[in-house]
């Protein structure tokens, strides 16, 4: 593969230049979603989960990315998608109804989705097993940073312009799609050292890999979903409010992302993990018995803050599989991580109707099935080495 030595236009350099553009477009998307739906679309939760089910399905069929890996190289495909997103989000202001929701979510969601299965293959792919865990690390880092910038200007925009939705979806959207286009014509080609294998596998020594993904997009779907929806719907939070959040999540990402993945490579995957999923289970009974608004804002805080420790499972697999694996495994991970992800929203959503607070109660019995798998992670995973099976020692 070549690095390109003596020049910024690295591969090393491309991926994080694309963790800039995600965090442009669809943490907007994210951010304004909940106050657009109940202020201009007048959702219920079960709308919204209806609609989170659908952002979903795209995720669902990210496994037939290894078919268009037939016709377009990787690197090609990840730009496409790039272009799918930030669209998708520009467009999606101008469209404030269930139907035209669905629509536009499931533009700007094909694009996420493919772009995310293809950046966890190629960073595989070009990244080294040593650099890797600090390098992912630094990658949320950088996205988390101009989340931040995002989030401060989202601010702005809506607190001291008094811009209407759709222009400052419209804003965000167009940012990010001019800097997929200098992407696109500014970084040349990368090769990669091994051939990815063009066709759908399951391999049973990744078994555990798969279980933790499974369960990793169940649970993820309780925050995504349900958690930002309390805070406007039981405790009054205004979009400037959700936003100002955002931007303490990411002031953590940006601190301590890196450090995070420094961290995980040296006391491995399996303890990384374990006190992610003990950290969750408080967390979302948390989320159940909250009564104040305050304590919701920490919460919601905290739990964001784990998302970055579940870089380890990318280095777990990254550890155990075949080079050849990584494009076709990317794309069968992400849709074992949405099928719950697709069931949830529309189920849960329903369920919230009657007990909001039995979602996180369900949610917190989802971190200790985690927790339990994590367990059987080898303190030095490799090729022959993926599962210690019960013996927790």
């Amino acid at each position: 593969m070549s690095r390109n030595e003596g020049t910024w236009k690295t591969p090393q350099n491309f991926l994080l230049i694309i963790s800039v553009v995600v965090p442009i477009a669809f943490s907007s998307w994210m951010a304004l979603l909940n106050n657009f739906v109940v202020e201009r679309a007048n959702f219920d939760g079960a709308d919204i989960g209806l609609l989170q089910s659908v952002r979903e399905i795209p995720g669902f069929l990210a496994f037939t990315a290894v078919f268009v890996l037939l016709f377009i190289r990787e690197q090609r495909f990840l730009i496409l998608s790039l272009a799918m997103l930030t669209i998708g989000t520009a467009i999606t202001g101008f469209f404030p109804s269930l139907f035209g929701l669905l629509l536009t979510t499931l533009l700007m969601s094909t694009g996420f989705h493919y772009f995310e299965t293809l950046k966890q293959s190629l960073s595989l792919q070009w990244l080294s097993k040593e650099e890797a865990p600090e390098m992912l690390g630094k990658m949320i880092s950088v996205g988390a940073l101009a989340s931040l910038v995002t989030y401060g200007a989202l601010w702005v925009l809506l607190k001291q312009f008094e811009l209407d939705f759709k222009w400052v979806y419209m804003i965000s959207g167009g940012i990010a799609f001019a800097l997929v286009a200098w992407l696109f014509f500014v970084f040349p080609d990368f090769k990669s050292e091994t051939q990815q294998t063009k066709k759908l596998i399951l391999r049973k020594r990744y078994w555990l890999y798969y279980a933790l993904t499974f369960m990793s997009g169940a649970r993820r779907q309780i925050f995504v979903v349900f958690a930002g929806f309390l805070m406007v719907e039981k405790f009054g939070y205004t979009a400037a409010d959700i936003t100002l959040l955002f931007l303490i999540n990411y002031l953590f990402n940006f601190l301590f992302a890196k450090k995070i993945g420094k961290i995980i490579g040296i006391v491995g995957e399996r303890k990384a993990l374990v006190f992610e999923y003990v950290g969750l289970v408080f967390v979302f009974v948390g989320y159940g018995l909250v009564q104040t608004a305050h304590w919701a804002a920490i919460l919601y805080v905290v739990d964001h803050l784990f998302f970055a420790l579940a870089l380890a499972i990318k280095t777990y697999f990254q550890k155990i599989a075949d080079p050849a694996d990584m494009a076709s495994t990317a794309g069968v991970a992400f849709t074992i991580n949405h099928i719950a992800a697709v069931v949830i929203p529309v189920s849960f959503g329903l369920i919230w109707l009657v007990s909001p607070s039995s979602v996180f109660f369900i949610g917190a019995g989802m971190a200790v099935v985690s927790l339990l798998l994590s367990f059987n992670i080898p303190r030095k995973p490799a090729d022959g080495n993926e599962v210690n099976v019960l013996r927790w020692s």
